[in-house]
């Protein structure tokens, strides 16, 4: 057994007796797990298809016959023909049933208020993007992928240089001298950023950190876009054109005429990024770098002062 198997599940056992969900009701009610589960998902609509009910659990159909069987026998749910499909069956949490799922909600609110009431802001934060980051990576649910873009907070140098070293060192092998570089690029522009000229933004999907752009001035009529990062987790959700889209826009704003870039040519859903947004490659040089042979390219835009 891995060190990481072990972890998750020191993880589990730990996360299920805080939560208490080996008793024999779930907060105090007379609802077994499954059942205050059940329960859960039935409230968030009006009426479920069993099927559907089913594939939103992942739940096998004998078990989910059983976990019904209570609450249906406590007058909790309904089950009825279903008008569409005379084959299909209905269900639905009656009057008594949403009573109970109000309950169980505003118990567990509680439950998880109390938890997190001795936190700081930033255990607050770090354990919400923990979770986020968790439950993107094993189980991946688009529809709970709010996306935003922010300006940059404190911590958020740090996790670019980190997080930039990590990624590329895991996807490409580079070594440690590309984490420099990207250390000296952020050190730069937090010493001499230029507001009206320059900035930066940090990507957030369900208020994890996702993804990262840089807008740094090359010359006083070129812009140069940097440090374009978007977590393995979080791609598919278009962040990245999303950030080369504000960063262009904002250089455009910044009476820009140009905004230029360098990336390599293996870096390939990068450069359809760019491409995409408009850029042309102008130049490529071969080059040693990061423990690596590589091609380097520069790309440029033409910019339109004032629009965007």
């Amino acid at each position: 057994m891995s060190d990481l198997v072990a972890r998750v599940r020191r993880f589990n056992r730990a996360w299920t007796e805080v939560l208490g969900l080996l008793d024999q009701g779930l907060l105090d009610t007379e609802h077994s797990l499954p059942e205050a589960r059940v329960i859960f998902e039935l409230a968030q609509r009006d009426v479920w298809e069993r099927g559907a009910l089913r594939g939103r659990l992942e739940m096998d159909p004998s078990f989910l016959t059983r976990v019904l069987a209570g609450p249906e026998t406590r007058g909790l749910v309904t089950v009825t023909r279903s008008p569409r499909d005379g084959r299909r069956r209905d269900l639905a949490l009656t009057a008594a049933g949403r009573a109970a799922y109000a309950v169980l909600d505003a118990r567990s609110n509680a439950q998880i208020e109390a938890l997190l009431d001795p936190l700081s802001e930033d255990q607050r934060h770090r354990v919400g993007e923990a979770m986020t980051v968790i439950t993107s990576q094993l189980r991946p649910r688009r529809e709970e992928r709010r996306v935003r873009l922010r300006d940059l907070g404190v911590g958020d140098l740090g996790w670019v240089v980190q997080r930039h070293g990590e990624v590329y060192h895991d996807e490409y092998g580079w070594d440690s001298s590309f984490e420099g570089l990207v250390a000296q690029i952020v050190a730069d522009y937090h010493a001499n950023q230029q507001p009206e000229r320059e900035n930066a933004w940090i990507a957030e999907v369900a208020g994890a950190r996702a993804g990262c752009v840089f807008c740094c001035e090359r010359d006083p009529a070129t812009a140069q876009l940097r440090i374009l990062l978007v977590e393995p987790w979080a791609r598919g959700l278009g962040l990245g054109a999303r950030l080369v889209d504000e960063c262009i826009g904002f250089a455009r704003r910044a009476g820009y005429e140009r905004m230029m870039l360098w990336t390599n040519d293996v870096l390939v859903s990068a450069r359809r990024i760019y491409e995409a947004a408009g850029f042309e490659l102008v130049e490529e040089e071969r080059h040693h770098s990061f423990g690596h042979d590589l091609v380097g390219q520069n790309w440029e835009l033409a910019l339109a002062p004032g629009d965007g």
